[in-house]
């Protein structure tokens, strides 16, 4: 069973760890909200994943805050949402950032070699 953020006493909710092979499936299907955190010229040069939104860092409050009027319809669906950056510690960064908007089911999938490597489609 996948992990999500769980209430845990004094520390608070946090951001699970979750395989990019088994996020592939999900974003696949439209259950998964999947966002790359990277700035714009790391995608230029290595493309992105299939289906993930990109939020950079200096967005992500912006845009995905469901109380903002510049939120993305995507964070407004209550949907789980993946994050990925190029190592992992962005999108850790990113989950707990997420947590503080009020989203209830965040995973780090880590960085952009392990979706690729775990067969899930670029787009460039």
């Amino acid at each position: 069973m996948f992990g999500f953020l769980r209430p845990g006493g004094s520390s608070g909710a946090r951001v699970e760890r979750m395989s990019a092979r088994d996020a592939i499936p999900k974003v696949s299907a439209g259950e998964m909200v999947l966002i790359d955190v990277r700035e714009a010229m790391e995608l230029r040069s290595t493309g992105r994943a299939q289906g993930a939104v990109h939020v950079p860092m200096a967005a992500l409050r912006m845009r995905c805050d469901p109380s903002s009027p510049e939120c993305m319809k995507e964070f407004k669906q209550g949907k789980p949402i993946g994050i990925y950056c190029a190592s992992g510690a962005r999108s850790s960064g990113a989950g707990h950032m997420l947590l503080q908007l009020g989203h209830t089911e965040v995973y780090n999938l880590g960085g952009f070699y392990e979706w690729q490597s775990s067969g899930g489609k670029i787009v460039r």
